[in-house]
């Protein structure tokens, strides 16, 4: 499966966001992604933040998969966010982010949790498709670029 509609919701789609550091984006996208599934947004936000102190989640072409495992979460949920402006990751790169893909699974889902973060990995290392992401021109165009195999292929 090369969509994202079993991780996205049309509300777990977002552009425009603004942050002045990587720890407020982690805390704004984490408590996005907390209203949509009825989630402790606090909790949500210590594990991502936990997760970067492992190393940064910033893959590198201005692309970052923050990630982590939540207790109580049913299955694997995840969020797209287009930055207003970029955003120091501390990218393996050091370039800023501008694009970043939220998963958060549930404690018990190993594999689970991995074959999402490969799809997703996989996906955005595609130029052509993170271009498609950069220039899309409305949040509804974002959703139908992740959730959609038939949008990908036409665009």
């Amino acid at each position: 499966m090369t969509d994202f509609s079993d991780l996205l919701l049309p509300d777990t789609v977002i552009q425009g966001v603004a942050a002045v550091s990587k720890k407020a984006l982690l805390q704004q996208l984490a408590a996005a992604l907390a209203t949509a599934h009825d989630l402790d947004p606090k909790i949500a936000t210590e594990v991502l933040l936990a997760r970067e102190k492992l190393g940064s989640t910033g893959f590198g072409g201005g692309v970052a998969i923050p990630h982590g495992k939540l207790p109580g979460l049913p299955h694997v949920v995840g969020l797209f966010a287009r930055l207003a402006q970029p955003v120091d990751f501390l990218a393996i790169d050091d370039l800023p982010v501008d694009l970043v893909f939220v998963l958060l699974s549930p404690t018990d889902a190993g594999a689970e949790h991995l074959k999402a973060l490969a799809r997703v990995s996989r996906r955005l290392r595609d130029r052509a498709f993170v271009a498609k992401l950069r220039g899309a021109g409305s949040r509804d165009a974002l959703y139908a670029l992740l959730s959609s195999d038939e949008a990908r292929d036409a665009a």
